[in-house]
């Protein structure tokens, strides 16, 4: 029962967060990259934790919840930066000025999201399929090895294409796929830490 409230929260918590940390393009060690790339790969091994603990239909049902909450979150940014302010107070344009300019960062982030994070659930099940209880690390490596180039070049392209030179879009995705690499890596074998409950 914790789990199938933990997990899924965690998942749709860190794709809200992402998100909205893409909206910013820093650099890390001289390389560009959007910001949200500092967290989002967790979501990656997270969904995999669901698939474990609760099944096929919970993991598809969650992707699909998360990009259902992380379009409603930009409308509802949308809506909240279009309302009349308070004469009083002033225009208080900062919150549209930072929000407000990412609906393609959104699009490409939910598109990249969705379609990735459910083809990652279909080779996590061939992985499965084919191996049973034995390695539950490589389904995990092998599904992620998969999602994550599709995400990236998903979201980096949907996103900033034609804003910047391509020279950078290949770069931010390149940096994004090794990063999500490296935090897969690193986050592979919590997978071993959730009871099976998959169907």
């Amino acid at each position: 029962m914790r789990a199938a409230i933990m997990l899924p929260s965690l998942y749709v918590t860190i794709t809200i967060l992402s998100n909205i940390s893409s909206l910013r393009i820093i650099t890390v060690l001289g390389a560009s990259m959007d910001a949200g790339t500092l967290l989002y790969p967790f979501s990656f091994t997270m969904r995999d934790l669901i698939h474990r603990a609760l099944g096929t239909m919970a993991a598809r049902l969650t992707i699909l919840l998360a990009t259902v909450l992380n379009t409603l979150a930009f409308v509802v940014f949308w809506i909240v930066s279009n309302v009349p302010p308070d004469p009083q107070v002033g225009e208080q344009t900062e919150f549209g000025n930072v929000l407000l300019p990412g609906a393609r960062i959104v699009l490409g982030s939910t598109i990249g999201m969705c379609v990735s994070e459910l083809i990652d659930t279909e080779i996590y099940n061939a992985v499965r399929r084919r191996l049973g209880e034995r390695h539950l690390w490589a389904r995990v490596a092998v599904s992620n090895a998969f999602s994550i180039p599709i995400d990236s070049f998903l979201m980096v392209f949907i996103a900033f294409a034609g804003t910047m030179p391509l020279s950078v879009l290949i770069e931010i995705t390149g940096v994004n796929i090794i990063i999500k690499y490296i935090v897969s890596a690193f986050s592979l074998f919590w997978i071993y830490g959730v009871r099976r409950g998959e169907s």
